[in-house]
């Protein structure tokens, strides 16, 4: 969300960070509607649950539905012998953990580097799920959200089709799938229609790695009968999915085309790397917070090309603005965080420098991060 800079949080770029015992109270204009989360962003504190969902609802809603469900889909690692800081000293010992960065490691999983004994939808574990009613003929509005620090999530629901209308909060053109993938920080708003009546499973699968989160969805003339097993797995977590290329945004404006209006006035071209020997993941060759700060002037068009170097996919997350997708259509959706692919993946987005300030740039896998994915985008002068 582009609020404006000394209410963004993160610490030692916007403000200090908040010490033991003391406060900060956050206040600002809450500028567009949509899905957003708020999160801490100290150390690996994200991967102990110290985070929520952020709605804005807004003043004139266009999509027509009846219920209304947040789902969180997280992991936990806390309390058990590998807390969060164990698991980060495992990786850097170990050399690059399951996915192994760029030589392989001790796995081939490019989603992510920790095993995960519960993944959770809203805090509950698959044995002790939510039950989320409907009634026949209803549409239902899911905001599906993954606060995960280390986990690519795939949801699905069984027996019914998904329609996408919202990404990170912006709309876009409504495109119907079996399973909506998202990457850590990412935001999708769907659309179910109640139409096949029963008691069905609602299930979050982490990629590439073994586990199932779930919450029920109960129809209300079927309240006597069973739920699905913990452990069933809907087919249709293996069916379509939509990819970038798929999305179109839906708020009416673009960024023209580079052969009418010349390009745009800045390319930060980056390359993402590292988890080779040492766990540590680069912007650049440059780790955070020792790095330089990558500038732009306000009121720019500023174009970032990203490659991933690495065999670790990166979403990769912009603060206080949001930008275009270049996804060949001339109307690619309106993010914050997009999914970088592994092995030599590129990815290229758009944004105007129109919210002057420091600007974490950084990968939203809370391992990477910490280790050095990050950048601070600064505008100058």
């Amino acid at each position: 969300m582009p609020i404006v800079n000394d209410m963004d949080g993160v610490p030692n770029v916007t403000q200090p960070p908040i010490a033991s015992g003391k406060e900060f109270v956050y206040e600002f204009a809450v500028p567009v509607s949509g899905s957003y989360m708020y999160h801490s962003r100290v150390g690996l504190q994200l991967d102990r649950g110290l985070h929520g969902p952020l709605i804005v609802e807004s003043k004139s809603e266009d999509l027509d539905y009846d219920r209304e469900y947040t789902l969180m889909l997280d992991d936990w690692l806390d309390g058990t012998p590998g807390a969060p800081e164990d698991a980060l000293e495992d990786l850097r010992n170990s050399g690059g953990g399951m996915g192994g960065g760029m030589m392989g490691g001790r796995g081939s999983n490019a989603s992510g580097d920790v095993d995960y004994p519960l993944y959770l939808v809203n805090g509950r574990s698959a044995d002790d799920p939510e039950t989320r009613e409907v009634r026949r003929g209803q549409r239902v509005r899911l905001r599906l959200m993954n606060p995960a620090a280390d986990k690519v999530s795939r949801f699905a629901v069984a027996g019914h089709k998904l329609t996408v209308t919202h990404t990170d909060g912006q709309p876009v053109e409504p495109v119907e799938v079996d399973t909506v993938r998202l990457g850590m920080g990412e935001r999708y708003d769907v659309i179910l229609t109640a139409d096949n009546p029963g008691v069905w499973q609602m299930a979050a699968a982490p990629e590439g790695k073994s586990g199932l989160a779930r919450t029920v969805l109960r129809y209300e003339e079927n309240r006597e009968a069973s739920a699905p097993p913990a452990d069933a797995r809907p087919k249709e977590l293996d069916g379509s999915f939509l990819g970038y290329g798929d999305l179109r945004n839906a708020n009416g404006s673009s960024f023209p085309e580079d052969s009418l209006f010349g390009g745009p006035d800045r390319t930060l071209d980056l390359t993402l790397s590292g988890g080779m020997g040492d766990y540590v993941w680069t912007i650049d060759g440059q780790t955070y917070p020792d790095s330089e700060e990558l500038q732009v002037g306000e009121g720019e068009w500023v174009r970032v090309s990203l490659q991933n170097q690495s065999m670790m996919l990166h979403p990769m997350h912009l603060h206080g603005h949001f930008f275009q997708v270049r996804n060949g259509t001339g109307r690619g959706p309106f993010k914050d965080t997009v999914i970088v692919e592994p092995h030599m993946g590129n990815l290229s987005f758009d944004f105007v420098a129109d919210n002057p300030g420091d600007w974490f740039f950084h990968c939203h896998n809370a391992y990477h991060m910490e280790t050095g994915m990050a950048r601070v985008i600064s505008y100058k002068g």
